[in-house]
Formats: C-alpha cells, sequence, structure tokens
C-alpha cells in the first residue's frame, strides 16, 4: 500500500512538473486580423532559435512587421522589418536546428536562404498538414500554434499581399 500511495505521488509531481514547464515557454501573437494567437515554445528541440525569438519579442521587434508572403494551403511568413522577405534583425544568423518535429498545422518554423545557416528573424506558420509536411527535417522547428490558429486563417493572400496583415504585438506570456 506504501508503495502504490509513493508511486501516485511520484506520478502526480512528475506530470505537475512537466505541465509548468509547458506552460513557462510560451508567446503570445496579436495580429491585425484578431487575437490572441498562442504559441508554444519548443526550447527542447531548438533552443538557439527559442532563445532569440524570445530577445526579439522581448525587444518588440516583432511589433507593426508585416506578413510579406502568404500562401493559401502553405503558410504565412513575417519577421522582415522591411516588409521584403530580405531583411532581418541586426543580430548574427543561427545555425540550423533541424529536428524530425513534424510540420503540421500551426507549425512555426524558421525561414532561410539557401544557407542552412542563415536563419535570423523571419518565421512561418504552416496552415495545413499536407502544404507543409515536406519541411520535415530541412527548416528548424521553434513553435506550436495552440490556439487562436483562426486569426493566422484570415490573414490576406499575398506574394506579398495587397493589404498585408501585421503583428500588432509579439510577447513572451511567461518564463
Amino acid at each position: 500500500m506504501l508503495k502504490q500511495t509513493l508511486f501516485a505521488f511520484g506520478s502526480l509531481l512528475i506530470m505537475t512538473a512537466t505541465a509548468h514547464s509547458a506552460a513557462a515557454e510560451s508567446l503570445t501573437m496579436d495580429l491585425s486580423t484578431g487575437g490572441p494567437v498562442t504559441i508554444a515554445l519548443l526550447p527542447d528541440i531548438a533552443p538557439k532559435h527559442v532563445a532569440r525569438i524570445k530577445q526579439l519579442a522581448g525587444e518588440g521587434f516583432y511589433d507593426g512587421i508585416v506578413f510579406h508572403r502568404v500562401i493559401d494551403g502553405f503558410m504565412a511568413q513575417t519577421g522582415d522589418p522591411t516588409g521584403t522577405g530580405m531583411g532581418g534583425s541586426e543580430e548574427p544568423d543561427l545555425p540550423a536546428e533541424f529536428s524530425d518535429y513534424k510540420y503540421k498545422r500551426g507549425t512555426i518554423g524558421m525561414a532561410r536562404t539557401a544557407d542552412p545557416d542563415s536563419a535570423n528573424s523571419q518565421f512561418f506558420i504552416c496552415f495545413d498538414d499536407m502544404g507543409c509536411s515536406f519541411l520535415t527535417g530541412q527548416y528548424t522547428v521553434w513553435g506550436q500554434v495552440t490556439d487562436g490558429m483562426d486569426y493566422v486563417d484570415s490573414l490576406a493572400r499575398g506574394e506579398p499581399p495587397a493589404e498585408p496583415d501585421k503583428i500588432v504585438s509579439l510577447r513572451v506570456t511567461a518564463e
């Protein structure tokens, strides 16, 4: 009986610790289409990319930046302060942190050039499972939308959109 009680207590502690750590790594993004969009960060998969996103979000870097490339059935890309898809932050580029995390609806990955180690501040959010599945293992995954994907779905389409939507604010919600 004592072993069962200790086992149950230990399991409860593990579940509590797991729930706490998941809640501790998140962002809230408000879009011009509405919000909030809740993003679970994945520091176990891409610690350097998560640290960069948290740093830039904390500095207000993403506030007001447009979605410059929004392709129906594929993804929405943002994070370029010039709005052209050619810019980034003043921070150095990041080395790739590829994983086998499956790209699916709401998965967030870092945009880059042909050089795998060129990710900086731009990222994309996948619209559906099939449209992004081929990216698995080729682009760094750093987050997953857990709530508010309907606001992402409402982004104006185009490359670039005629009237692009933007990030109103992107904030770390828990450390």
